[in-house]
Order: C-alpha cells, then sequence, then structure tokens
C-alpha cells in the first residue's frame, strides 16, 4: 500500500527547481524560487543589485551567475 501513495508533486518539485542547478547555491537558488524567477529571462528582468540583496548571494555565488549568465549570453538589466 506505501507504493500507491507516492505524489506526483513530487517529481514535478524535481523538475521545477533545476534551474541554475550546480551553478548557485541551494539557499540562493531558493531564494530566486521565492521571487518567482525560474529562468534566465526572469532573471534578467532584475539588476544585479536586486539580486545581490537576496539571502544566499555574494560575490562569490554572484561571479559564478554572471559567468553562467554570459555563457548563455543573458546579463543583468541596467541600473
Amino acid at each position: 500500500m506505501a507504493r500507491c501513495l507516492k505524489s506526483f508533486d513530487n517529481d514535478h518539485h524535481a523538475e521545477k527547481n533545476n534551474f541554475l542547478q550546480g551553478v548557485v547555491t541551494v539557499p540562493a537558488r531558493r531564494a530566486l524560487e521565492n521571487k518567482k524567477i525560474d529562468s534566465l529571462e526572469k532573471l534578467s528582468y532584475f539588476s544585479e543589485n536586486e539580486i545581490m540583496q537576496l539571502h544566499g548571494f555574494g560575490k562569490n555565488t554572484m561571479k559564478k551567475l554572471k559567468n553562467y549568465m554570459q555563457e548563455q549570453r543573458v546579463s543583468f538589466k541596467k541600473n
């Protein structure tokens, strides 16, 4: 009977959380998720300063994120 209780939401949740996995830390990804930022397109609507204010973002995390964004040819909005 325990096998029947598997939640389909768990599978959907795992797919949703792949955004920036391996690029930034889990706390930083959660902070983005809390702001409903789940794509590079949505991330590009924010300035670097706005993202730096979120929990989990420091110089090292921001450097990794900016490098990844540059590889993907995406940038933060200008102040």
